[in-house]
């Protein structure tokens, strides 16, 4: 009981300890709450004292790093002033002594330019850039010069030989042809028609000339690219167009092309006018297509390089340069195409019109893109037009046979000049098949363009009849009409069986025309011998009074030897008629010659050799038996071999 007792009073003193710690506690933690909010008014009040100095130090730290700003954007603009007047200096100079460093000053004065454009705080901006922009627009003048006269330095005629070099070895012209000859004047035979066609174009290697030196195009692509960026494309493609294309189109003269109008083309005598399209001929054949393959590609390989990363523009300075040189070249077609047309001028139309076609894949090929479109218009319009005037030439050609009406006579009835014309005319169309059916072609729906040429051909064969048979009908001598006929139509036969045309017109043609011939070989013979053969017929030979009449039992029993003397005496007169006269008359072809006079002598000798064997001796047992028998059988058929030989009167007698 007294241990809890004790226990108690503890506990008691140790709550009574307990409470009083905890009052001593209060009222230090009051005194210290005290203490701080006397520390909190002073330093509000502290702070209210020190703002005015915070503030100051703030505008002072914002004004320097305003003055930094400031300085340091003078310090740019003041470096751009520098640059300027550096530009400006090398500006003023001029580009000829050191064209990169003016082309890097170009180059800065823009750079300056932008950079005032997109500083509009400058108090004196504007005045900066029209300053600037002023002598910007200087330089490019300047460039444009420089330009103009370093193209013009380094654009020079390319020499015929220099473009020759690149051709092939087999397409290289010969010394006579055009662009080698001191002139265009002279007609060249170096590259024939047939010719052309034995070179195998397709695998055949071309070396394009170099127009203007590698180490000098780099410069001019730089000068170009300034005067693009300064908007003077119209500027720099008159420049160009105007020096390059004067340079191509001096090309071209030296190598023999002249450009030529319609009305130059009609005053021209057919021999100068003959001579200038086979240089035509000549030059478009062997250089045309390698021009458009050397010269023309040539330029457009500077155009490239030129306008390199502007290829609209390329395409249309390539267009505008090679314009004028293309319708120089074209000119002389169209002139010809153009011009009065004559059957002369078919061939040259034809060969004009196949170099066309054989032109049309490489101008498409060059000649591409839209800035080309009028070129490649203007190629196939001239070779449309010429397949056009072709055949209307044609058309005029079958008709100017059959209605010619030339005064021309053949006195010797020998193959007329007129028949030898068309016939080599006809000749010559068959080294054109593959072209004339191309030409028809171009205007005809039907497939068989073989049958169309024969068509032609038959067409103008049978015009030449027509006129022939016209002009016969001027002999006066029905036997000299049908030799004149026979000659020229086996002249036909002839020619025909020699060449192509046989097989397109065919062996019908051939032998119904043959059939022909010795039908007027037949109507000559009868025409011209009839009448001398009856001389040699017994029909009225019989007595009927008068004159001396023999009986010796034989053949010229009862027949007056008057009337076997005037038989006699009319047969010499009349074969010598006929020698005198037919001596002169032609019959050109030897075999024919010779068939005809065999075919006479057949009829005349035997008839000869009958009368004068059976009335023969009435007249040698007379007086002047030599008065009236003056011939035997060979001294005629000596004389038959002198008819045809076309001599004339003077010609001593065989």
């Amino acid at each position: 009981m007294g241990i809890a007792v004790a226990g108690m009073d503890s506990l008691s003193e140790r709550a009574a300890l307990m409470r009083e710690a905890l009052q001593k506690s209060q009222t230090i933690t009051d005194n210290v709450v005290t203490i701080l909010g006397s520390f909190d008014s002073r330093l509000s009040s502290l702070e209210t004292a020190m703002r005015p100095t915070q503030i100051r130090t703030h505008a002072i730290r914002k004004a320097h790093e305003n003055i930094d700003k400031s300085l340091k954007s003078a310090e740019v603009i003041l470096a751009q002033f520098d640059l300027s007047r550096q530009a400006e200096a090398k500006i003023l100079k001029g580009p000829r002594e050191d064209l990169e460093g003016y082309l890097g000053a170009i180059d800065q004065l823009r750079s300056n330019i932008r950079f005032f454009s997109s500083n509009k705080n400058f108090r004196n901006n504007d005045g900066v850039l029209n300053q600037s922009n002023t002598l910007l627009a200087t330089a490019i003048s300047k460039l444009e010069d420089e330009f103009k006269q370093r193209l013009n330095s380094y654009s020079k005629p390319i020499d015929p030989d220099r473009l020759f070099d690149g051709l092939p070895n087999a397409l290289r012209p010969s010394s006579g042809s055009p662009g080698n000859q001191g002139e265009a004047g002279g007609k060249s035979t170096s590259y024939s028609h047939s010719e052309h066609h034995n070179v195998d174009l397709e695998t055949a290697v071309y070396t394009p000339p170099t127009l203007i030196p590698p180490r000098v195009m780099p410069l001019l692509h730089d000068l170009a690219k300034q005067m693009v960026r300064a908007g003077h494309q119209q500027q720099l493609l008159r420049i160009y167009k105007e020096t390059r294309s004067l340079v191509l189109e001096e090309s071209l003269q030296k190598l023999g092309v002249e450009k030529l109008s319609k009305d130059d083309v009609q005053k021209m005598q057919w021999e100068v006018l003959e001579a200038k399209i086979g240089n035509w001929i000549h030059f478009m054949r062997i250089a045309v297509s390698n021009i458009v393959k050397l010269l023309f590609a040539g330029e457009r390989k500077v155009c490239d390089q030129m306008f390199e990363g502007f290829d609209s523009l390329s395409d249309q300075c390539f267009a505008e340069v090679t314009a004028s040189s293309v319708s120089v070249l074209l000119s002389f077609g169209e002139a010809i195409a153009r011009s009065k047309r004559s059957p002369e001028k078919l061939f040259v139309l034809l060969d004009m019109y196949e170099i066309m076609r054989e032109l049309h894949s490489e101008i498409e090929t060059i000649f591409q893109g839209k800035s080309c479109t009028e070129i490649r218009e203007s190629a196939l319009g001239l070779t449309k037009r010429l397949a056009q005037t072709a055949q209307e030439t044609f058309g005029d050609f079958e008709e100017a046979v059959e209605k010619d009406a030339t005064k021309t006579s053949v006195l010797d009835g020998t193959v007329h000049p007129l028949t030898s014309y068309v016939i080599n005319y006809v000749k010559f169309l068959f080294d054109y098949q593959s072209t004339l059916k191309q030409l028809f072609q171009e205007f005809e729906t039907g497939d068989d363009t073989g049958s169309q040429l024969a068509s032609v051909t038959m067409r103008i064969m049978q015009a030449l009849q027509t006129n022939l048979d016209g002009k016969s009908k001027q002999y006066k001598d029905p036997s000299l009409t049908h030799l004149f006929l026979m000659n020229n139509i086996h002249y036909m036969v002839r020619s025909v069986r020699r060449s192509e045309a046989k097989d397109l017109l065919g062996d019908d043609w051939v032998q119904r025309h043959r059939r022909i011939v010795q039908q007027h070989a037949n109507q000559y013979k009868r025409n011209a011998w009839q009448k001398i053969l009856q001389c040699l017929s017994i029909q009225g030979m019989t007595s009927s009074g008068g004159g001396s009449a023999v009986g010796d039992g034989g053949n010229s029993s009862g027949v007056s030897r008057a009337l076997v003397k005037d038989r006699f005496k009319i047969f010499n007169m009349q074969f010598e008629e006929l020698h005198q006269r037919q001596s002169q008359w032609t019959v050109p072809d030897t075999e024919l010659r010779e068939s005809l006079r065999l075919a006479v002598a057949e009829v005349l000798l035997p008839a000869y050799r009958s009368f004068l064997k059976r009335f023969g001796p009435l007249v040698e047992n007379g007086k002047n038996p030599q008065k009236y028998v003056k011939y035997t059988a060979e001294d005629l058929e000596r004389m038959l071999g002198e008819f045809f030989e076309g001599k004339n009167l003077s010609e001593p007698k065989r």
